[in-house]
């Protein structure tokens, strides 16, 4: 290594390009903590341009990614069918709702279930 580049890495200073990244990376923690960490790069891209930055997507997902920011994905509940076999119980009231006294008997309609053959 040249004795001027050994020099020159101790007086580094810095860039123009580093000073945005580090405003940009601290506007886009703000927005991530606001968002209570759900918002990914796009959303957060979206915002930045709202606001008056001019920035690629790109660039959002690297500074995010070097920032360890990273959005809170659930799943979707998608029901599945079971494979156990539906057991008939017994009417027991033979369709005779006529009581003598209150909560005599109770009755529900579970018919959202959807019963697999």
């Amino acid at each position: 290594m040249p004795k001027s580049t050994f020099y020159q890495s101790f007086k580094k200073t810095e860039s123009n390009r580093e000073s945005e990244n580090k405003q940009l990376t601290k506007r886009i923690k703000e927005i991530h903590e606001e968002s209570k960490m759900r918002y990914g790069a796009p959303k957060i891209h979206k915002i930045l341009q709202k606001g008056g930055f001019k920035v690629s997507l790109k660039r959002v997902q690297r500074l995010m990614k070097a920032a360890g920011l990273f959005s809170i994905v659930r799943k979707k509940f998608r029901p599945q069918s079971s494979k156990v076999k539906v057991i008939d119980r017994d009417n027991l009231l033979n369709q005779d709702f006529t009581t003598t006294t209150i909560n005599e008997k109770w009755v529900a309609d579970i018919s959202y279930i959807g019963l697999t053959p």
